[in-house]
């Protein structure tokens, strides 16, 4: 059977029991397995160390795996590196523009990158320039650029020698939320329009819960979940209610919060109570109704309520179920001196 044929019938990434290993033997992917269908907007959320970045450059063939198999398009990427860099597209978390080339000039020196010339290269520039909203300024150094049109620029520029895959490292981390809605709207486009697959590591909730139509919650090298994000948050099974509470009596905030859980957990409605760091995060059936028994529970100890919200379960729901902890959100710190963004990352 022909490479073209297999491909058909199978993932166009199959991953299989991924390891990575530093050399200073930090495990930074424990044995991750995952596979994406061709067409599929599929995504690795997860906090920073996770092992997202890790793992994608283990795909992109930028890092040599430790162990463990995988394959792109039917390509095993031990014995096929080249034909995999070939058919699919890369933005990491830095730009990679050059700031010293107009937009149009950037674009072209990737499409060169890419063997590709003439009228068919010209013609892929203007059409990218149109989508990505960049063509008034296609003439102008790309230094003079914002940020999120420097990401545009960045993501076109991927996106010139029309990629199978599409893989993209945080694409939206340090942009303004205006920005950011602008790059997931032609992101969306992109997938559903022109069909290519796209593989996206985000630590942003809305980002995953928006985009992807399948993933993975990631946390220490380790795939904790898995599941399109409506399946995943249903699993949770009970509305969420987050309290946070204050002490009458001197005690230690860790001794109430032990206290106020012991309280809960007696609770019939409640289905599962987890630490979430200044207080604790309740699940129960029917939140609605059941707020103000929790509140007449608290009135008759010495705990006092200080806030109580209600929400449906959200994809920092199923991560804190599965880890005890929340995601906390990382931006890149701007270097003043150099213009740059940095100041974070393994």
């Amino acid at each position: 059977m022909s490479n073209t044929q297999s491909s058909v019938s199978r993932p166009i990434i199959d991953v299989k029991d991924l390891v990575e290993v530093y050399a200073d033997g930090t495990k930074a992917v424990d044995g991750v397995s995952f596979n994406v269908e061709k067409g599929e907007f599929f995504g690795f959320l997860g906090p920073n160390g996770a092992g997202k970045s890790t793992t994608i450059k283990v795909l992109t063939t930028l890092l040599r795996k430790t162990s463990g198999s995988i394959s792109i398009a039917g390509y095993d990427i031990d014995k096929d590196p080249v034909a995999i860099r070939k058919l699919i597209g890369v933005q990491s978390q830095d730009t990679s523009v050059d700031p010293e080339l107009t937009g149009r000039e950037n674009m072209i020196l990737q499409g060169n990158l890419q063997q590709m010339h003439g009228k068919e290269l010209k013609e892929r520039v203007e059409q990218l320039l149109e989508v990505v909203g960049l063509k008034d300024a296609a003439d102008k150094r790309a230094g003079r650029y914002s940020g999120g049109m420097k990401k545009r620029l960045d993501l076109a520029s991927t996106l010139v020698h029309k990629p199978t895959v599409l893989f993209l490292d945080e694409p939206t981390t340090g942009l303004d939320p205006q920005s950011r809605a602008t790059v997931w709207e032609y992101l969306e486009g992109l997938n559903k329009k022109e069909g290519i697959t796209i593989f996206l590591t985000t630590q942003y909730l809305e980002e995953a819960d928006r985009l992807c139509e399948r993933l993975c919650i990631v946390d220490s090298g380790k795939i904790v979940a898995e599941g399109t994000p409506s399946d995943l948050k249903r699993e949770i099974g009970a509305d969420a209610i987050s309290i946070s509470m204050k002490n009458k009596q001197g005690r230690s905030d860790e001794t109430v919060k032990a206290a106020a859980r012991e309280i809960v957990s007696k609770m019939p409605e409640v289905v599962n109570v987890l630490d979430s760091g200044d207080g604790l995060t309740i699940y129960a059936k029917e939140g609605g109704y059941f707020i103000p028994e929790l509140v007449r529970a608290f009135d008759k100890t010495d705990i006092a309520l200080v806030s109580i919200n209600l929400s449906t379960p959200s994809l920092d729901d199923v991560f804190l179920k599965h880890t005890g902890k929340r995601i906390r959100v990382e931006e890149l710190v701007k270097d003043t001196t150099s213009g740059r963004f940095g100041g974070r990352r393994r």
